[in-house]
């Protein structure tokens, strides 16, 4: 698929020698700070060293001084909690966070639920509820879900169980009637920063109890590594106070990481290091990466596949042979999801290409009754990546027809599912991803009122993927401390992503090769500016080899990375794509 080179316009040239000449960096990098809106000296200091005292004061958000006081009054009453999230990552690293805390400081009488995706689906559910009063539970504290659940809740009060709702999905225009209801996208919110993810949400209640009844702050660093998981794994933007919270998270990982971490890491082949003098816990130093594409989907998985207690359970050892037993299960978990992925993905690509009127389609709406529904989410994702366009997968439970859906940059696929809400039985979700339920006699017309949904709302241009470009350079430009500062950008994700640069008039040393299935091994070099030569990997870029090869000049854009092979770095291009000036 062809794609879009958009490269960021110009900074304020006055504010980029400013701040290069405060800072003691060059022009190149400074620019890459005005773009991410810093441009004062005490702006890049709390960007290079975040410090947990940038944190804001917990009781900012609405309704915390409520939660906290009914929480005191639990414990100081001897009654019953549970501890209740979704069955995702971020719900999973909610409650082993909420949980974990609250059992070693003072609540005996705890347990915690994770709802059966099949059985009950996302969200507090009617189930749960009766469960929680045959357990005599008095409060239930609900993570990452809720926030639409009014009639829940109600039902709830009558059987005399209160609710207090930490949450950080898009409200309805009514919020339940629990005691407090913490979510930072409140229309009425008066917390300074609305992207915290469910787990930071979580941990903001903590912070605030911990802050009322005089634990230290120290304490609480232990469960940043759930949060860091969370953020990583629920793609909310790492900037402001998720920046912090991802930053600390990642060290106590790096430094301390719990037993089950460690085991779900061993299974993904990553180890402990050897070297005593190596202060890093493994052999290598997790990124936001490891996070994302190791640790989160195994944490996944249990939900998708099982029941996202399994996770939980993980999460929450402290016996190093009870976490590996976990892990091992998740691992398989994991294998069985990637199989179904593949499966599913296959044959709803199947499904495309053999209509002419999907094919034709600005959106995809897809449902078959057998698919698995754990991985809907995961196949929508790899659907967008294809056709580029809104994506929503359905497959068939108790008798609803239930999925996710997927977007592309730009467009609020909440909202466009939002004006199809006449047809839905439940709904809910981001700008970029969402969940739906509907009666399998809406589906024609709810098909039909989404694609013109997404026909006036869509500019056609944003069908065309783009990337995003932070500056054209050249590779002289690319010298040791350029690369140690860049590094220091970290740790990236949305809202800061890892730099994308451009170079023209590259050529191959005579290296160049094919690797896997459809890669590009390549070391390139700038004949102009006699620069050094630099390797590079360009996956799924092999239909460009042979004018490579041929000794042909061509433009890349991609990222600078570091590469660990056998203790020794080397800075390495991540091509994202290829390009030819034609005659």
């Amino acid at each position: 698929m062809d794609k879009r080179w958009i490269i960021a316009p110009a900074c304020d040239n006055e504010k980029v020698l400013k701040l290069s000449s405060e800072l003691g960096v060059s022009n190149l990098l400074s620019e890459l700070l005005v773009q991410r809106g810093i441009t004062t000296y005490d702006e890049a200091k709390a960007f290079f060293r975040p410090s947990l005292d940038m944190l804001h004061d917990p009781f900012l958000m609405n309704d915390m001084d409520k939660a906290v006081s009914r929480i005191e009054r639990a414990l100081k009453n001897n009654e019953k909690l549970m501890v209740y999230g979704d069955y995702d990552v971020d719900g999973t690293t909610s409650v082993a966070l909420v949980y974990s805390f609250f059992k070693e400081n003072g609540f005996d009488d705890i347990i915690f639920y994770i709802p059966d995706r099949y059985n009950e689906g996302y969200g507090i559910s009617y189930r749960s509820i009766d469960f929680a009063n045959e357990q005599e539970v008095d409060l239930v504290i609900a993570l990452d879900c809720g926030i639409k659940a009014v009639d829940k809740v109600d039902y709830a009060k009558q059987k005399g169980i209160d609710f207090i709702i930490c949450d950080h999905h898009r409200p309805d225009v009514e919020i339940p009637a629990a005691i407090a209801v913490l979510d930072n996208k409140r229309v009425d919110s008066t917390y300074p920063y609305d992207e915290l993810s469910g787990c930071g949400v979580g941990f903001k209640l903590i912070q605030a109890y911990a802050q009322k009844n005089n634990i230290a702050f120290d304490k609480l660093k232990k469960y940043l590594d759930l949060v860091a998981i969370s953020i990583a794994s629920d793609l909310v933007p790492i900037t402001g106070e998720n920046r912090v919270l991802a930053f600390y998270g990642l060290k106590a990982l790096n430094t301390n990481p719990r037993p089950g971490i460690i085991a779900v890491l061993e299974a993904a082949n990553i180890r402990a290091n050897n070297d005593p003098e190596n202060k890093l816990f493994f052999e290598r130093e997790l990124t936001i990466n490891d996070l994302v594409f190791s640790v989160g989907p195994r944490v996944n998985a249990a939900g998708r596949i099982k029941n996202g207690e399994d996770s939980v359970e993980l999460l929450i050892s402290q016996d190093a042979e009870i976490a590996k037993h976990y892990a091992s299960k998740i691992n398989t978990f994991n294998n069985e999801r990637r199989n179904l992925d593949t499966q599913t993905t296959q044959e709803a690509l199947e499904i495309i290409s053999s209509s002419e009127k999907l094919k034709n389609s600005l959106s995809t709406v897809l449902y078959k009754p057998e698919w698995h529904k754990g991985v809907l989410g995961i196949v929508a994702s790899r659907l967008t990546e294809v056709y580029y366009r809104p994506t929503i997968v359905l497959s068939e439970s108790n008798g609803m027809l239930t999925g996710s859906a997927r977007s592309i940059k730009n467009f609020d696929i909440y909202n466009a599912i939002e004006e199809c809400s006449d047809l839905l039985e439940h709904f809910g979700g981001h700008t970029y991803a969402a969940g739906l339920s509907i009666k399998p006699e809406n589906f024609e017309a709810f098909v039909n009122k989404f694609e013109k949904v997404v026909e006036k709302n869509i500019d056609k241009e944003m069908l065309v993927p783009e990337i995003e470009i932070d500056a054209e350079i050249n590779l002289n430009q690319i010298t040791g401390k350029f690369v140690r500062i860049l590094k220091q950008f970290s740790p990236f994700g949305p809202g800061n992503m890892s730099p994308v640069f451009v170079t023209r008039n590259v050529k191959d040393t005579g290296y160049v090769r094919i690797v896997g299935k459809n890669h590009i091994k390549t070391e390139v070099f700038q004949e102009t500016v006699r620069s050094n030569p630099f390797p590079a990997i360009a996956f799924q870029l092999g239909e460009h080899y042979e004018r490579i090869e041929k000794g042909e000049k061509f433009n890349i854009c991609y990222h600078i990375e570091e590469n660990e092979w056998n203790g020794i770095k080397t800075v390495q291009f991540n091509v994202k794509d290829i390009s030819f000036d034609e005659a």
